[in-house]
């Protein structure tokens, strides 16, 4: 029995303000990073992938009353991927799950600026969201680095197994911070010009805004859930598998060994009564960054080792940029979307590969069938695996 069925998905990122938009935009494979103007960020490399409808903002286009920008976004996806979902159970059964990594500390950044005109105040994404859908269930903020959107996925299938919710709304999120970027300045871990995932020149990462969101129902007992079919439009999508572990090493570095990447993934199959062969759909961590692709890039090769066994590799950040704490949720509605659409669309050029992913990430679109999985990985060695499965 799958964990839950994915009833509704929403995205604001840097290919999209929504849904559609964001479809259309890794279609058409274009990313355009800009160069952050702000007078109190001083640091050599200042690359980010905006979020598309950012400049609406100071217009009040983004609904409710949600004070933070990150509470926005959070706000306009969840909204989305909730009346994608349609009518739900009773809100006191509605769940909430945020998943962040820097959460609203730019805001906390912007309103102590000098002639700001704002005090300083408390920001909660999570209240943001409730308020705005009338959601009463529990409220959980995950804040496990760059897998938080991932684990977040993994803590609302908790929360309906264990009888707790019979709907859960899950966002991924983040917005500009300077203590973020400044950071990874800090540590030589951005790329001067875009975001190169896997290309073998990559320079590091670069940051992006945005806020995946899943609307994930109960499937009842006593449910006829369809056998797997090959994808097509219109066809329903559950979460069947999350594997979770700890590298339990370094405070940023992932395991070179890579051993418990793989014992997530392994578990996320497991749970869901899969295997690689019917995979049609790997959507990676992938941040550009130079350990963390080899690691990722070694357990593709080492899963599949021949390229023409393997399933598609779509690297989303060459598109959006990482969006830290929301990466895994806009990775898993991007993959959700794959499995709805029938495809993947085609990879953006970063040029010239590393020698172990050379095969594996395909430069035209490509049909995709039954299983899509999603990989993210994050300081402290935590690393997180989720399956959807397309039935038609």
């Amino acid at each position: 029995m799958p964990l839950a069925r994915v009833s509704g998905i929403g995205a604001v990122c840097h290919a999209g303000a929504t849904i559609s938009e964001m479809w259309d935009g890794m279609n058409t494979g274009v990313a355009s990073p800009t160069t952050v103007r702000d007078t109190y960020m001083d640091a050599p490399v200042r690359v980010l992938y905006l979020s598309a409808g950012s400049e609406h903002e100071r217009d009040g286009a983004f609904p409710g009353a949600a004070r933070s920008r990150a509470g926005r976004v959070a706000v306009r996806a969840a909204a989305e991927a909730v009346r994608d979902a349609g009518a739900g159970p009773d809100p006191a059964r509605t769940g909430l799950v945020i998943g962040s990594c820097m959460g609203t500390s730019g805001e906390s950044e912007r309103v102590r600026e000098e002639g700001a005109g704002q005090a300083p105040g408390i920001y909660s994404i999570g209240a943001d969201v409730a308020a705005e859908l009338g959601l009463q269930g529990p409220v959980l903020n995950v804040a496990n680095a760059c897998a938080a959107g991932a684990y977040a996925v993994g803590h609302a299938a908790d929360l309906i197994a264990s009888g707790e919710c019979d709907r859960v709304v899950v966002v991924g999120v983040e917005s500009y911070s300077r203590v973020a970027l400044a950071c990874f300045n800090q540590m030589s871990a951005l790329d001067p010009a875009t975001c190169r995932p896997f290309a073998a020149d990559r320079a590091g990462t670069d940051f992006g805004e945005g806020a995946g969101a899943l609307v994930l129902d109960r499937v009842p007992d006593d449910a006829v859930v369809p056998s797997p079919g090959a994808g097509a439009s219109g066809t329903e999508v559950f979460l069947t598998g999350a594997g979770f572990s700890c590298d339990a090493g370094h405070a940023t570095a992932p395991a070179a060994d890579g051993v418990q990447a793989r014992r997530a993934f392994d578990a996320a199959l497991g749970q869901a009564g899969t295997d690689r062969a019917r995979i049609g759909l790997v959507v990676p961590h992938g941040t550009g960054t130079t350990l963390n692709d080899q690691v990722e890039a070694e357990l593709l090769a080492d899963l599949w080792p021949e390229p023409a066994d393997a399933p598609p590799v779509y690297s989303a950040k060459a598109l959006i940029g990482h969006t830290g704490g929301g990466a895994g949720a806009l990775a898993a509605v991007m993959a959700v979307k794959c499995l709805r659409e029938g495809k993947v669309p085609a990879n953006l050029d970063v040029g010239e590969l590393m020698p172990q992913m050379e095969g594996y990430l395909h430069d035209s679109p490509v049909p995709v069938a039954d299983s899509a999985v999603v990989n993210a990985y994050a300081f402290g060695g935590n690393n997180a695996t989720l399956v959807f499965q397309g039935v038609s």
